[in-house]
């Protein structure tokens, strides 16, 4: 008896699903064609037990060192720091400081006429002053600096030389009339004493717009003028080392011995 033609063409249901399954695999491996060495065959394996019916567990391998591109190192700049504020003004402290240090200094300097009571330095409450008596700068009724006070006052410019503080040169004399060709008075007198000191400076290299020359005759005295030694002190020319936000220090003497 002739089998069923239904039965004879069963074969090709099966031949059908086979069609498929390959078409499938084809495809897939054309998909992961691209992809690593790794993931490629865990596909492969994977495809593999499917078709022989077998469970697999899929592993990943790991990828070479060598397929990875190298990482770059993070540069992490640091941040710049905020400029420290820096004030041009010292504050009141600072000045005073200033003005003791420079005192000591100067009494290094001139240390010779200080032991004699020929410079004098006293803390006042526009600055630092330092006084020198007239018979160490000139001869008597004259403003010509003597070649001895020379080397006084060039040692005493070589100290106020790195500093910005403005220094008023002034000239005193005592009460006693002179009336020369050349100082009518003692105004002009003690006037040219205090230019003479000023232009030794600024020879010295202290700028000219720190500098101030005035006279002041005999009209603020330190001493009496009554005896030959209170008129002595009264001939004088002080230097004014100005530092108008300085506090008043009380008018103590420096350097008096």
């Amino acid at each position: 008896m002739a089998e069923p033609a239904a039965h004879r063409e069963r074969w090709l249901v099966s031949y059908a699903d086979f069609i498929t399954l390959m078409f499938a695999f084809f495809v897939v491996m054309y998909a992961t064609s691209t992809l690593n060495e790794g993931k490629y065959r865990v596909v492969s394996d994977s495809l593999f037990s499917a078709f022989r019916h077998q469970p697999v567990i899929a592993r990943a391998e790991p990828l070479l060192a060598s397929s990875l591109p190298m990482p770059q190192p993070i540069v992490r700049r640091p941040r710049p720091k905020p400029a420290l504020q820096s004030s041009a003004t010292p504050t009141v402290p600072e000045r005073e400081q200033r003005l003791r240090d420079l005192a000591v200094t100067i009494s290094e300097a001139l240390r010779a006429l200080v032991q004699s009571g020929q410079v004098r330095l006293a803390q006042t409450d526009k600055g630092l002053a330092v006084e020198i008596n007239a018979s160490v700068l000139f001869a008597p009724a004259q403003a010509v600096l003597q070649p001895d006070s020379i080397v006084a006052l060039k040692a005493l410019a070589d100290t106020l030389v790195g500093l910005d503080n403005p220094i008023d040169v002034e000239g005193h004399s005592d009460n006693v009339p002179i009336a020369t060709p050349l100082y009518p008075s003692n105004w002009e007198l003690s006037s040219a004493r205090a230019s003479a000191v000023v232009r030794l400076f600024t020879d010295s290299g202290l700028p000219p717009e720190r500098l101030v020359a005035v006279g002041y005759a005999a009209t603020r005295p330190v001493d009496g003028n009554d005896t030959v030694e209170g008129r002595a002190r009264n001939r004088r020319v002080t230097l004014l080392i100005r530092a108008e936000a300085a506090a008043h220090v009380g008018g103590n003497a420096l350097g008096e011995r």
